[in-house]
């Protein structure tokens, strides 16, 4: 087994491990409140207690999509990696019902005080840190591990700290006998309508991200503009013709266009692997890329010849020519349709300046080179062969005769 997949195994243990743990915390609270609201007969106690009921049964959904999400059949060959995002979907629903619960809750509980008892208080105390403590360590994981479900857990989680603070406090006022209104609003109502913006964000956040991988929305543009520096940085790449990107669950699916500068389909397949290489080592948790290539189509070649002088002679050497002569040629009729000379910028460097130069000329963006010497072996000649330039060793004198010749030898 390789390191990636053993990684996402690794990752995807830890998944398993903190969706078990959920079920199990939430059914001990479940448990507990259930035990309290019988006893002291407090509906927000009551409504706590089946809130943790239903976040035990949302545990169970985590655990199932999580593990389905893994598989891999004949009908979907890609994976059930959304299943994920559904348990995010999910959850979204518990939250919007466990808010709705608790607002009932809260306004019923007003109506008179009940049997709280010091004990009671301690419990609920105990109730609200668990929870609190378990929701940072969901999220921790989640985003070590780039899982949306539990992210959506530990955020689920968060909500119900709010919830379980309230109760609390209803819990504290009700073991100290207190009945406190303010122009007919209890302290419990006003704490209601502050958790309901809570749990209106949180549950919207979630919907609305989940939704969105469900629907093949685009991965965030921060990657996608990582991965398209990634693609052009390779030198035997001419252009990106199409790139686009999309999650399903923790993972992403990478689909890219690109042109090279080689016919040889054995040349551009191992820029298309070193490519993937490249991007799955720089970005994590990508599942499949698809790089789809072909040869560049240009109307125009462009070619680099060294020059001794700016009359168009052309020089013995490659990295020490004082110029260099650009010329465009037109593919169809093999017409020169530009020529420029410019200057070696790398003329009067010390060391390595034949490197220098096949680099400035990988830059400049040419198809071919002629020379007089050959440099094939040599450092410059593979820089040139590496970003898929065409070299040609000449054997007239002058620019325009250099030009024949290679345009003869094909463009």
């Amino acid at each position: 087994m390789d390191q990636k997949h053993s990684k996402i195994d690794d990752e995807t243990i830890q998944i398993y491990r903190v969706a078990g743990y959920a079920f199990v915390l939430n059914l001990f609270l479940a448990g507990m409140k259930a035990m309290l609201a019988f006893f002291s007969g407090s509906l927000a106690i009551t409504a706590s207690a089946i809130d943790s009921a239903t976040d035990a049964v949302a545990s169970l959904v985590i655990y199932g999509g999580v593990k389905l999400s893994t598989k891999k059949t004949r009908a979907f060959p890609l994976g059930l990696y959304k299943l994920e995002n559904v348990a995010s979907v999910l959850i979204a629903i518990f939250i919007f019902i466990a808010g709705y619960e608790i607002t009932i809750s809260i306004f019923s509980s007003s109506q008179k005080i009940p049997a709280i008892s010091l004990p009671f208080v301690g419990l609920l105390a105990l109730a609200t840190i668990l929870t609190f403590a378990f929701g940072r360590y969901a999220i921790v994981i989640g985003r070590k591990t780039k899982s949306p479900t539990l992210v959506a857990e530990g955020r689920h989680r968060q909500v119900d700290v709010l919830s379980s603070l309230v109760v609390l406090f209803a819990a504290v006022l009700g073991y100290l006998g207190v009945d406190w209104t303010l122009w007919g609003i209890t302290i419990d109502q006003m704490g209601a309508c502050l958790i309901l913006v809570f749990i209106a964000r949180a549950g919207w956040e979630l919907l609305s991200d989940g939704m969105r991988v469900l629907l093949d929305a685009s991965i965030d543009f921060a990657t996608l503009d990582q991965i398209q520096k990634i693609i052009k940085k390779e030198p035997l790449v001419d252009q990106i013709t199409s790139l686009t990107g999309r999650n399903a669950g923790r993972f992403q699916f990478i689909h890219a266009g690109v042109t090279v500068k080689t016919r040889h389909l054995e040349k551009a397949h191992q820029v298309s692997e070193q490519l993937e290489k490249k991007i799955r080592e720089q970005i994590p948790h990508i599942e499949k890329i698809t790089i789809l290539y072909e040869p560049q189509q240009r109307e125009l070649a462009r070619i680099a010849l060294p020059l001794a002088d700016e009359n168009g002679r052309i020089s013995a050497h490659f990295g020490e020519a004082p110029y260099f002569g650009m010329v465009h040629v037109r593919h169809r009729d093999q017409t020169i349709t530009r020529q420029k000379i410019v200057g070696n910028p790398h003329a009067e460097t010390e060391t390595a300046k034949g490197i220098r130069v096949a680099e400035w000329l990988v830059d400049f963006g040419v198809d071919h080179v002629g020379m007089k010497e050959d440099i094939s072996h040599k450092g410059p000649g593979y820089v040139l062969a590496n970003a898929g330039i065409k070299t040609h060793l000449l054997s007239c004198e002058h620019l325009r005769q250099a030009v024949a010749e290679i345009s003869a030898a094909g463009l």
